[in-house]
């Protein structure tokens, strides 16, 4: 027994300022599941108000993808700077004429 019916929802079209490509490639992806998940899956395409069960699972694939990329970037961001600041704390580099500069001023403000 099927609790999900089919409706159809007109939505304004969104205009986006990002330009649409002319042709884009499409490859296509199978897949096979219960009966239970499909079920749930059409429920949840109907109340969140899409076309059809397709557009609800690419849309919810694509927006969990992007959220495990941003998260795995951001690790290895904050890898890549915590390694650029411990190399930088344990070998700091040599201070240079425009420090040395600073600090002979400073010595001369505070003895003053």
């Amino acid at each position: 027994m099927s609790f999900v019916q089919k409706i159809s929802v007109h939505l304004p079209k969104i205009h986006t300022m990002t330009p649409i490509k002319e042709k884009q490639e499409k490859a296509r992806f199978d897949t096979r599941l219960s009966a239970e998940q499909k079920q749930m899956f059409e429920r949840a395409s109907v109340l969140g108000g899409y076309r059809n069960l397709t557009d609800f699972v690419i849309s919810a694939a694509q927006s969990k993808a992007r959220e495990i990329i941003e998260e795995h970037e951001a690790i290895l961001a904050s890898e890549r700077d915590q390694e650029i600041f411990f190399t930088a704390l344990m070998n700091p580099p040599l201070p240079n004429s425009a420090l040395k500069s600073a600090k002979d001023d400073y010595g001369r403000l505070v003895s003053e």
